[in-house]
């Protein structure tokens, strides 16, 4: 008489303890999302509908909103020069090496020399602070760049990120000094002399008459006439990053790929 009984709890103990258990995490599966990609985790139907992004992530997408609405196609600026440059300079703030950190400077060296290919941008406001010509090496090539050393006496330009350090009065008047910031890349800036200056040879009036920019023994000059206003921008402590999409570069930096 109490067989059929057990018989019959045990079945309803057996559904409700292990095979509804499975049907309900089944059910609720759908609701995950894993990807084997920069972004971790995507969360399904939830009431945030909540996105985990990387850092990498949203460096494109601060990237992409300042290449936008900055309108940097129209002035030459390559976009990747610009998701590079912010990718590094997040590096040094964070790692507190900038002490003017509200300002950026990228020479795009990807760019003919009859381009404005100087960038200073005001990331703390967002704005375009100066857009002008600026010069390679003699040996980094002629009205394009191609070539680059960190070596003494190469009269070649070094790419990489660089911290503005103070001015002062040289052979060329008023000049700044950066360091190179990256080891085997750009460290011996300082020992080549390697500083901003001005020169007749950049700018406007220069190529009214030549084909493109004169050449330096590796600095990155700049025009007569603007010289004061790069300077005095940049100086004490700003990130100035060298640009050109030579894999020989972008493969051993450290500060891209550390």
């Amino acid at each position: 008489m109490y067989r059929p009984i057990r018989s019959i709890l045990s079945g309803a103990l057996l559904f409700f303890f292990v095979i509804c258990p499975v049907f309900m995490s089944g059910s609720n599966k759908e609701n995950y999302i894993s990807f084997k990609s920069r972004t971790p985790l995507i969360l399904y139907n939830s009431p945030a509908n909540t996105v985990v992004k990387s850092a990498q992530d949203l460096i494109c997408e601060e990237a992409a909103f300042l290449y936008d609405s900055l309108r940097l196609q129209k002035l030459g600026l390559r976009k990747e020069a610009l998701e590079y440059a912010l990718k590094g300079y997040k590096k040094l703030v964070k790692n507190e090496v900038l002490p003017n950190d509200s300002v950026l400077s990228i020479c795009d060296f990807s760019q003919s020399s009859r381009k404005k290919r100087l960038y200073v941008i005001d990331l703390a406001h967002k704005k375009i602070l100066i857009n002008t010509y600026v010069a390679h090496g003699k040996r980094s090539g002629k009205e394009f760049a191609w070539s680059f050393s960190n070596k003494p006496e190469s009269y070649k330009s070094s790419l990489g990120f660089y911290i503005t350090r103070n001015t002062y009065q040289g052979a060329n008047g008023l000049s700044l000094n950066i360091d190179g910031l990256e080891q085997g890349i750009n460290d011996k800036a300082f020992e080549r002399r390697i500083v901003i200056h001005s020169s007749t040879y950049v700018g406007k009036r220069w190529l009214k008459e030549n084909e493109f920019s004169g050449r330096s023994l590796g600095c990155p000059a700049v025009p007569v006439n603007e010289l004061d206003q790069v300077i005095y921008t940049i100086k004490d402590g700003s990130c100035l990053f060298i640009y050109h999409p030579a894999r020989s570069y972008l493969t051993r930096s450290n500060i891209l790929n550390g």
